[in-house]
C-alpha cells in the first residue's frame, strides 16, 4: 500500500441516530449521524408510520377515498339499472314478482269453511262423517 492516499480509520466510530441510540463501529468517519436505525425504524420495531414530504400521504389517501366512492357508486347504478331492466322485461313479458302474488289469502279461503256437499254429509263438524249422521239419529 502507498503512504497516504487511504483515509484513516477510525476502530471506535459513532454513529448517533435521531432517536437518540448511539452505535459504535469501525469506519473512515469518527462521527455520522442518521434519522433511523435498526431500534427506530417501522420495519424493526412493527409499527406503521409515514415518513409525509410535501403532503403526499394526504393526496394520496384523498384520491384513494374518492377512487373508492366512485367504485360503490357505480356498483349501485349499475344494480339499479339491472333491477329497472328486469322490472322492464317482466312488465313486457306480463310477469309479477314472486312477492305480488296472493297464494296465501287463495289457501286460507279454501280451508276457511267447509263447502255445502260436506257440510250435509257431517264431514265440517268434528269426528268422523258417520258417526254425526248416525248420533243424530239414535237421540231423535
Amino acid at each position: 500500500m502507498k503512504p497516504e492516499i487511504h483515509p484513516k480509520y477510525h476502530p471506535t466510530a459513532r454513529i448517533a441516530c435521531a432517536c437518540g441510540n448511539v452505535i459504535v463501529v469501525g469506519a473512515t468517519v469518527a462521527e455520522m449521524t442518521t434519522e433511523v436505525c435498526a431500534s427506530c425504524h417501522p420495519f424493526f420495531t412493527g409499527e406503521q408510520r409515514i415518513v409525509d414530504t410535501a403532503g403526499q400521504v394526504e393526496r394520496f389517501m384523498r384520491r384513494l377515498e374518492q377512487g373508492e366512492t366512485q367504485r360503490v357508486a357505480e356498483r349501485t347504478r349499475a344494480q339499479q339499472l339491472q333491477e329497472q331492466r328486469l322490472a322492464e322485461r317482466r312488465k313486457r313479458r306480463g310477469l309479477t314478482p314472486l312477492g305480488a302474488t296472493k297464494r296465501s289469502t287463495r289457501g286460507a279461503s279454501r280451508k276457511a269453511a267447509p263447502s255445502a256437499e260436506t257440510r250435509e254429509a257431517g264431514e265440517g263438524e268434528s269426528g268422523p262423517p258417520g258417526e254425526a249422521a248416525a248420533t243424530g239419529s239414535s237421540e231423535a
